[in-house]
């Protein structure tokens, strides 16, 4: 399923901080395509520098040469990271329909520091359940995953615009928030559940997406202002795609 809409509340405060989040993977990435086209050794070590990857923090293999000092600065590059056009305009359509509400709920420098704690929220967990993990982990999703979870918990009743692809058609439909996101989160659990058994390295991080939704729906009680929240609240309930 992909999000397009959600309901923008009137007299919302500019979502600097989503765009400007937007902006920077957006401009990441473009640098890694430009590594790529000199050969893809340079983009593989690009990302074996700045991807998370656990066994070097479980101290199971050793630290690759030229990975930055001190090794955590891993655990914030990983996230402005991405492995392809798929993976970026996925992982970017989802902040930029999710991110503007949480935003305007929390206020800007709230907004950023929650999206980075979540971040760091996915790689823990990621870390914890892949202690021999060679491949490099990369990429926004455990950061939005938290960004999720706090709308999930601010506007469950909330109508999204989503494409339901049935064969090559997509059908457009206006489904709640907790159907949405709901979904999404049980996927990622049972496919998270599923990886346990698969010894097998790299692949999708679903551990890294349950950790960073977990950090973000316990963590969105701490960040979210009370005044923002029941305006917004009310608008979504009651708003032209309210239930």
């Amino acid at each position: 399923m992909i999000p397009y809409s959600d309901p923008s509340a009137p007299g919302r405060v500019f979502p600097y901080v989503n765009i400007g989040l937007i902006v920077v993977n957006f401009l990441v990435f473009f640098y890694e395509l430009s590594l790529g086209a000199t050969g893809s050794s340079s983009l593989n070590t690009f990302f074996y520098h700045y991807s998370l990857i656990p066994c070097e923090y479980t101290r199971t293999c050793s630290v690759v040469p030229g990975t930055p000092n001190p090794l955590p600065v891993t655990l914030l590059t990983s996230m402005f990271l991405h492995a392809g056009w798929l993976h970026i305009l996925g992982n970017m359509i989802y902040l930029w329909v999710f991110g503007d509400n949480v935003e305007n709920s929390m206020g800007h420098l709230r907004y950023l520091v929650f999206y980075l704690l979540c971040g760091l929220g996915a790689n823990a967990l990621e870390i914890a359940t892949n202690v021999n993990g060679t491949a490099p982990g990369l990429g926004a999703s455990g950061a939005i995953a938290g960004v999720l979870a706090a709308y999930l918990v601010l506007y469950p009743t909330s109508r999204i615009g989503t494409l339901i692809p049935i064969a090559i058609i997509f059908i457009p439909v206006r489904l709640p928030a907790w159907v949405l996101i709901g979904f999404w989160f049980a996927l990622q659990l049972l496919d998270g559940i599923v990886s346990l058994s698969n010894t097998a390295s790299g692949g999708v991080a679903y551990w890294a997406h349950v950790g960073g939704f977990i950090t973000g729906a316990i963590l969105v009680w701490l960040f979210r202002r009370p005044d923002r929240v029941g305006q917004l609240q009310a608008f979504h309930a009651g708003g032209p795609y309210g239930s």
